[in-house]
């Protein structure tokens, strides 16, 4: 999460809520951080409020029911691994990959008051890459909660996954085309629309005349990439899974779709610092029934006796976050009998609101009064999650660089044979 400043309710049900259940969960060791350095990617002129954001964002946290006993809270420049993996990622990643991203040309097009024609703007889905496959384990599921929205940010960094793992994948060619040839054939050309593999001898055995091995190699690979290496293999069967060998250095990210309520802001837009619609979660009870009392409800009840449609009103939606059923079925029953006003509404869903946020919010302040235990939580945090991204990057170096074989070999005595 980007250090913006204080949260909101929005932040609390679209995030907050589900993480903490996640934590809970004894099948899931969670990594939550503040996303320093994403900040910097647009907010780079003025970096004056990112520690003390990256406070108030962790207090929240905190206030909402995280536990750093059940989960690991850090700063993203506490561990530089994730820089150090986003510069390996970005040698193998398109830069047309990046330049058709949606978010990216959206964001081109719509923000006026800053330059984001930046290196690390552009880069950003990379470093993200980085931050989520530096805390997956080869043998483990590597699971991102995430909404709708967030899917394709997922799939995008399946991709780079895959092109970078795809180029340590060894394919066993001369030995497959001996002694499997059909099997190549069918691999090279899963459709059995041409054969671009040339022709088979006599013997059986696979031409390189018309596509060389080389080329055939990089065809097997192209698919590895556009598919992954789990799935290539289940596609082409264990007769011919045993001419490749696996060096399976990153984990792809599995996608698990959270579900979010409709928080729309008290405008009726999505709620956002930016439109100044939200409820923070340390907002005031006079704040709340200031803010709640100009919220926008059905614009069809513009007299205090016209009937009016809970379902297209912001009130309503959060009276179903905040409200017990009674509240809710009085709602709903009053305003589409035009038997309560909406300011009696909107006052209802007010006191309930203010239940809900006051057990937040005093926990809010109990860490507020100190942030040095905040700061060291997060601290404490990044000390274990850069346990776990230096045994990451020590396996991908190793896979990029090969060193420990080249250090072995360059170590070993040498025999000089004297006349």
């Amino acid at each position: 999460m980007r250090p913006t400043g204080r949260l909101h309710i929005g932040h609390y049900f679209g995030a907050l809520e589900n993480w903490v259940k996640l934590q809970n969960h004894p099948q899931y060791e969670c990594f939550f951080f503040v996303a320093d350095w994403h900040a910097l990617t647009s907010d780079y002129a003025d970096t004056s409020q990112v520690a003390q954001n990256t406070i108030e964002i962790a207090t929240d946290w905190l206030a909402s029911g995280l536990d750093p006993a059940k989960c690991t809270m850090f700063i993203q420049s506490s561990v530089p691994e994730h820089a150090e993996l986003q510069l390996l990622l970005s040698m193998v990643t398109p830069l047309g990959w990046l330049e058709r991203v949606p978010t990216y040309k959206e964001a081109l097009d719509n923000v006026n008051d800053k330059d984001l024609h930046t290196f690390g703007f552009l880069g950003y889905p990379v470093l993200q890459t980085s931050d989520i496959v530096m805390y997956g384990d080869t043998g483990l599921e590597l699971i991102v909660p995430v909404g709708e929205d967030q899917v394709s940010h997922i799939e995008f960094s399946r991709e780079i996954v895959r092109r970078f793992d795809s180029y340590r994948v060894g394919v066993k060619y001369g030995k497959w085309r001996d002694e499997y040839p059909q099997g190549l054939k069918e691999v090279l050309n899963p459709h059995g629309i041409m054969a671009p593999t040339g022709s088979f001898k006599s013997g059986g055995r696979l031409a390189d005349s018309v596509y060389t091995a080389e080329f055939n190699e990089g065809v097997i690979r192209q698919q590895i990439r556009e598919e992954g290496i789990g799935n290539f293999l289940r596609r082409i069967g264990p007769e011919n899974a045993k001419y490749i060998t696996l060096n399976r250095v990153l984990c792809e990210p599995e996608v698990m779709l959270t579900h979010t309520p409709r928080i729309p802001g008290t405008d009726g837009r999505k709620m956002s610092k930016s439109y100044g619609n939200f409820i923070s979660l340390s907002e005031s009870d006079e704040s709340i029934r200031t803010k709640s009392r100009a919220m926008i409800t059905d614009p069809a009840r513009k007299r205090r006796t016209d009937p009016g449609n809970p379902d297209i009103c912001p009130v309503y939606d959060w009276h179903k976050l905040f409200s017990p059923p009674e509240t809710l079925s009085w709602s709903a029953a009053g305003c589409r009998s035009a038997g309560i006003g909406c300011i009696e509404c909107k006052m209802a869903m007010a006191d309930n609101l203010i239940k809900w946020i006051e057990p937040v919010r005093a926990r809010r302040e109990e860490y507020a009064a100190h942030p040095d235990k905040v700061l060291r939580i997060l601290d404490d945090g990044s000390v274990k999650a850069r346990e776990v991204a230096q045994k990451t990057m020590a396996r991908v170096r190793e896979a990029v660089f090969n060193w420990k074989e080249k250090r072995a070999e360059v170590a070993a005595p040498r025999v000089v044979a004297k006349s």
